[in-house]
């Protein structure tokens, strides 16, 4: 097999789009015997400035959300048979960080994604998340759509 995924990264926060995104990276992940599936959360820092008195517990319930979430998500997928799964959940803006921080963090091959994130205003102004990962990753990008 020509293009074999060592280090595949999927990006998940809970939305139907991000579910898809795993189901497929579960797949890719089998196809490519040995590959590493990276699970990615990132806690979107920004959504935390909009409370005046920066509320500790906020912090605390969105690591715990992130936490099972993951958690979860690392079950599926070596319920399903994947045999090395990573876990990570970062803090700051989903954009820049699955661009900008991934790569650094882990050497990634391909990046699976799903069509769409979670806030409609941002993808409006800016383009969504997946839109930002395939102008500016250096390695394969899958982005999901969405069955309606």
């Amino acid at each position: 097999m020509a293009n074999h995924y060592q280090n595949i990264v999927v990006a998940v926060d809970g939305s139907k789009e991000a579910e898809y995104a795993f189901r497929k990276s579960l797949d890719v992940a089998k196809r490519n015997v040995g590959s590493t599936l990276h699970l990615v959360n990132v806690i979107d820092t920004r959504s935390f400035a909009a409370v005046e008195a920066y509320d500790r517990s906020i912090a605390e319930r969105a690591q715990k959300f992130s936490e099972e979430l993951l958690n979860g998500y690392k079950q599926q997928a070596l319920d399903e048979g994947v045999e090395n799964v990573k876990t990570l959940i970062e803090y700051g803006s989903p954009k820049s960080i699955i661009t900008k921080e991934l790569s650094k963090l882990v050497t990634a091959d391909l990046i699976i994604c799903g069509a769409t994130g979670l806030n409609a205003v941002e993808r409006f102004l800016i383009g969504s998340v997946s839109e930002a990962i395939v102008r500016s990753a250096n390695c394969d990008v899958l982005v999901i759509r969405t069955p309606e």
